[in-house]
């Protein structure tokens, strides 16, 4: 279980990050369009896993459009930016941003990319959604570089997480 804060207050996760150099766990989330993902999908290519509790939050969508804006400079590079919100919150956020060098995908069903990734928040008011981090994998899936902010409403270090790829 690890500790991050919310306003200044402790809360928790369901578990640890994975370890850098370690191969990434495997995923299913959904498309806005729908359609499933998977970590297989995304395979050759290196890939920044932007993780945050909503979408509809200052720092959430801060980080979204600053991943949105690195991106388009980065050669074989996705963002995936992930969260439990719906779909369609997502595609709205990003069609009203015109956010196009990001990927929203949603942990909305099960919650089970949290729960995997160790990232879930098991209290407070935010219980169920995921803690704001971000991961790092080269083209083969492993991790280069793994960040748990540690209090929740700040945003992560891009430029170290730029630097991981």
């Amino acid at each position: 279980m690890a500790t991050v804060t919310l306003g200044g207050n402790p809360i928790h996760t369901n578990g640890e990050l994975p370890k850098t150099g370690s191969k990434a766990p495997d995923f299913k989330l959904v498309n806005t369009d729908l359609s499933m993902a998977t970590l297989a999908d995304f395979a050759g290519s290196k890939v920044v896993l932007n993780i945050f509790p909503s979408i509809d939050t200052g720092t959430c969508a801060t980080s979204v459009r600053t991943f949105n804006a690195k991106a388009s400079t980065l050669a074989n590079t996705k963002v995936l930016c992930i969260s439990r919100d719906l779909p369609f919150a997502q595609k709205r956020f990003c069609g009203a941003e015109g956010l196009e060098n990001v990927i929203n995908l949603s942990d909305f069903n099960t919650g089970s990319f949290g729960k995997d990734y160790g990232l879930e928040i098991t209290d407070s008011v935010l219980a169920g959604l995921h803690s704001r981090v971000v991961i790092v994998l080269d083209e083969n899936g492993i991790i280069k570089y793994a960040e748990q902010v540690p209090e929740i409403a700040d945003e992560p270090n891009y430029e170290s997480a730029i630097a991981a790829l």
